[in-house]
């Protein structure tokens, strides 16, 4: 319906706004939903594989994404193939918002020493989809045990033969069996949490020679990005 948002708002009378144009329809601004169509077109092209977003927009923001953008586009083709909507971070019962006052900056962080992967680490315990509780005593115990997968993985490499080679291919059965774990937990919507369940099984998997370990975190950290290979330098 026609009614169901702006493709163009006006401006109003005697006020200037800090963006604003001239237009057929007069001086305005476009619509926020019409802005991120135009914008996701003018930049990925008519057809992306995968939008994100939050789960609040999925009643009216991304609904009208695809009805104003999938009508301007050739009656066979799709605008996205699929869309992934995370879920709120809440502070105790309330989602996290500026509105509230009540939100996570950065530089809390960073005054508590926190590392940016150490925060992410906690993020990817949750699966997406599903709502996450804030609190600094979680944050202390994903960073317990981040250091502590950190450490478990410092202690392979140094056992590591100093023959040995990272492998690539051509793992053991069982390593293999590890590596395809991994790689469907993550394919199944992107399921971290069953994903970094694997791999502490296989860290203390004995069947499993210190090179093979290795190997398979370098490939799980590429999924990943929480820097599981990153160590102090007096390491």
């Amino acid at each position: 319906n026609k009614t169901d948002f702006a493709l163009w708002k006006l401006s109003r009378v005697n006020e200037k706004r800090q963006m604003e144009w001239e237009s057929p329809w007069g001086v305005g601004f476009p619509g926020w939903h019409i802005e991120c169509s135009s914008m996701s077109r003018a930049i990925l092209g008519d057809h992306i594989d995968i939008h994100t977003g939050g789960i609040d927009h999925i009643p009216v923001h991304h609904t009208n994404e695809i009805a104003q953008s999938e009508c301007s586009l050739d009656d066979d083709q799709r605008f996205v193939n699929y869309w992934m909507h995370v879920n709120f971070l809440n502070f105790d019962k309330e989602k996290m918002s500026k509105s509230t006052g009540d939100f996570l900056r950065l530089e809390s962080l960073k005054e508590k020493n926190i590392s940016p992967n150490t925060y992410k680490y906690l993020l990817l315990m949750t699966h997406y989809r599903k709502e996450l509780r804030f609190s600094w005593e979680s944050l202390d115990a994903a960073n317990i045990a981040f250091q502590k997968l950190k450490n478990k993985i410092n202690d392979i490499r140094l056992n590591i033969k100093k023959e040995d080679e990272i492998i690539k291919e051509n793992f053991s059965k069982k390593a293999e069996k590890y590596k395809n774990e991994f790689i469907n937990a993550m394919s199944d919507d992107l399921n971290t949490s069953i994903a970094l369940s694997k791999i502490w099984i296989m860290l203390k998997d004995k069947d499993i020679k210190n090179i093979e370990k290795y190997s398979l975190i370098v490939i799980f950290d590429n999924y990943l990005g929480l820097g599981l290979l990153e160590f102090d330098s007096n390491n």
